[in-house]
């Protein structure tokens, strides 16, 4: 569109420009290029959907590939806000301030470099590091202390490279209530390993556990670029850049328990719940209850201080899929009824309560209400024993105690079925857990920050699956071949009466009947 516009059209278009970042930028908005200088500002798709989610959303996280021309989208939606927008206080923080400078920047010569008539407002003060308009908005580079920004009522607050910024958490606490009046804000960065804010607030957000809106642009999303590009351009880069710089992925770095390509396998297979149910919709299942199938409930109760979660899985023993799962934080007679309601569903299958804290309490009320299939195990040496012989047992307990001892073991079968890929998971809840899943001196738990609920009560699952389960029809199977060999090995005596007007009996159907009454005899040793 021409800039020679009749002053008739003027006013038109001004309205339409303050109506819509994507026009304004495409129409009258020019940025430097490093080849062909200065030119017209043409945005590709994904570049629009991002002004439109500036738009629509307070906070947005962008998880980005390098050199996508995401700052500089950004840079002319700022440019847009502070033109059409009056008294906007906008904030940049970077993880040099230079870096936050040079957004600041790009925003001032996306104004400079508009057509006189559409600059309805004009710079009024020009520093280095921020400029203000005669309409009352300004703008400001900050450095990336903790107070930055501390006493100012922010419109926008912009982190470009966030997850490189240190200490982002500390800053967050800070500039969060400087937003409460109305502010937004856009965090952009491409990954650097897990546990930090920037990672944290991306996958929050993908659960939609805060209110960002999360938007994730790999490589290819720009239209120009191919494989050809692309092997061009990691010739030289180890796999854990080219993860991180054009890949978004966070998995790349850290000492996580699961390998990177099983998480990223995992993530392949994640699928969206069939239903969402229970009093806070946190019960997922992907699965009903099939006939004939064996289902183990495993629960983690949470430690009652808030900080926690309580979960349990239901996960199909035949083929070791993960077939519903809940993660809430229930009161502890809520979370006893809901394991007793789910394993009568699910056909009385044994549910398995970790008894550390205030699990026994969640035990005890499932004892109460007769539930009838609860682990038992013997303290000291956690043998499984049977609810029915466990009264009998001497230092038999209900649950399954979590210790010192036994952290590493299930631990261990954990890592050892997603490696050989004897379970299956569809959820993403566990799957972020996994990732956060990190050795800390030596010991399997979650980074500072983060839970790993659902991945402990699956680690006990692993365990229970492959010890108690396993051997118990491993033991059975033993005893069937033993009955089995007593029963076809009995010799029978000839009792026939010579003379007895030529009689003889039927040895075969007399070894076919004393075979069945053993059978009924022994009946229970068959079951499983």
């Amino acid at each position: 569109m021409s800039y020679r516009i009749p002053k008739s059209q003027i006013k038109k278009e001004i309205m339409k420009c303050g109506k819509d970042p994507g026009y304004f930028l495409n129409s009258y908005a020019k940025i430097s290029h490093p080849g062909r200088g200065l030119v017209p500002f043409k945005t590709y798709g994904f570049q629009s959907e991002l002004l439109k989610d500036f738009n629509d959303y307070r906070f947005n996280v962008i998880l980005k590939a390098r050199q996508l021309g995401i700052s500089t989208i950004t840079a002319g939606y700022v440019a847009w806000l502070m033109m059409f927008r009056r008294e906007k206080n906008i904030l940049v923080v970077a993880t040099k301030f230079s870096t936050a400078a040079n957004l600041v920047k790009k925003v001032k010569a996306l104004i400079k470099n508009l057509p006189e008539w559409i600059r309805i407002s004009e710079i009024s003060v020009d520093n280095r590091t921020s400029f203000e308009l005669s309409n009352g908005s300004q703008i400001k580079a900050s450095t990336t202390s903790p107070d930055a920004g501390r006493s100012e009522a922010l419109s926008l607050l912009v982190v470009d490279e966030a997850a490189h910024v240190p200490e982002l958490e500390e800053m967050w606490k800070g500039l969060y209530p400087t937003l409460s009046t109305g502010g937004r804000c856009i965090a952009l960065s491409t990954p650097n390993g897990v546990g930090n804010w920037f990672h944290q607030t991306y996958i929050d957000a993908e659960e939609q556990r805060n209110s960002f809106h999360p938007r994730k642009l790999p490589w290819d999303m720009h239209p120009e670029r191919d494989m050809e590009w692309f092997e061009k351009e990691t010739k030289n880069m180890s796999k854990r850049d080219i993860a991180q710089e054009l890949e978004c992925n966070f998995n790349m770095s850290g000492e996580t328990i699961i390998h990177p390509d099983d998480i990223e396998r995992m993530l392949s297979q994640a699928l969206e719940p069939k239903y969402r149910t229970g009093f806070d919709r946190n019960y997922h299942i992907w699965e009903e209850h099939q006939s004939g199938a064996n289902y183990l409930i495993v629960a983690d109760v949470a430690r009652g201080d808030g900080q926690d979660y309580s979960v349990f899985h239901v996960i199909k023993l035949e083929t070791m899929e993960v077939i519903a799962e809940y993660q809430g934080k229930p009161n502890i007679d809520m979370f006893a009824n809901m394991l007793n309601t789910v394993g009568r569903e699910f056909g009385n299958c044994m549910v398995v309560v970790e008894n550390n804290n205030i699990g026994f309490s969640v035990l005890e009320k499932l004892i109460l209400m007769e539930y009838p299939n609860v682990y038992h195990s013997i303290k000291s040496t956690h043998e499984y024993v049977e609810q029915y012989a466990a009264e009998g047992r001497s230092g038999a307990v209900p649950g399954f105690t979590t210790s010192s001892k036994t952290r590493p073991l299930i631990v261990a079968k954990f890592e050892e079925f997603v490696r050989n890929k004897v379970i299956t998971l569809y959820s993403s809840r566990v799957i972020n857990e996994i990732r956060t899943f990190v050795w800390n001196n030596g010991r399997p738990q979650a980074m500072r920050g983060y839970n790993d609920d659902l991945v402990m009560s699956l680690a006990i699952a692993c365990w229970i699956r492959d010890t108690v389960v396993t051997s118990s029809k491993r033991d059975m199977k033993y005893t069937k071949a033993m009955l089995d060999s007593i029963l076809f090995a009995n010799t029978k005596i000839n009792t026939t009466i010579p003379g007895m007007h030529g009689y003889k009996r039927n040895e075969t159907h007399d070894k076919m009947l004393e075979q069945t009454t053993l059978q009924k005899e022994f009946s229970w040793l068959y079951k499983g």
